[in-house]
């Protein structure tokens, strides 16, 4: 296989994305990643990420390949998972406490420190609204995090995810009372299982 068939390979797999980092996994040398960019009139979208012209940015995606640590949450996990109606106002994500996020704390971003030892608790895979796949919180951790932090949201948004989550069909019950527990919202997670669940 050639070089740019590999790159051509790699492309189709991201959704029109070049990311220089697993060209050279693929053993492609950065001179002929820089020639294929060239070529084909890639967009650069960020350090060593590149896309095709008929591609749209997905900042979700690029954000992620370039900070692995982060896990998106808050409203920005409620709604990719079509627990709120309306997209989210601002890109929130978790990280483990300590990991410096300096260089992402820019306008649109909240960043949230957890314990690194429950950092990855409900972490799972969803497509973005590209389609590219990008990591965040399950249904179950969103809902605990909504439940513990409700003051910082409004009344409705608060109140549209809490019962989208309750009338899901695929809501796990166990799962969130589990979190809940390790999240400290067990007794006001219960109460919302008793009315609600």
């Amino acid at each position: 296989m050639t070089k740019v068939e590999i790159l051509d390979q790699l492309i189709e797999k991201e959704n029109g994305y070049l990311i220089t980092a697993k060209a050279l996994e693929a053993g492609v040398s950065k001179p002929s990643v820089s020639k294929y960019v060239n070529d084909h009139k890639m967009e650069k979208v960020a350090h060593g990420i590149y896309i095709l012209d008929d591609v749209f940015p997905d900042e979700l995606f690029v954000l992620q390949e370039r900070n692995k640590a982060i896990i998106y949450s808050g409203e920005t996990a409620l709604y990719l998972h079509g627990l709120i109606d309306r997209e989210y106002s601002h890109i929130c994500f978790t990280v483990p406490t300590g990991y410096n996020a300096t260089h992402i704390k820019i306008k649109n971003k909240q960043v949230r420190y957890v314990n690194p030892e429950i950092v990855d608790m409900g972490c799972c895979e969803v497509a973005s609204l590209s389609g590219n796949k990008v990591h965040l919180y399950n249904k179950e951790r969103c809902i605990c995090e909504l439940i513990k932090e409700r003051k910082k949201y409004e009344v409705q948004l608060y109140q549209t995810a809490i019962k989208e989550y309750m009338s899901s069909k695929d809501k796990n019950l166990s799962r969130l009372v589990e979190y809940a527990v390790k999240l400290g919202v067990r007794d006001e997670v219960m109460m919302y299982v008793e009315v609600m669940g």
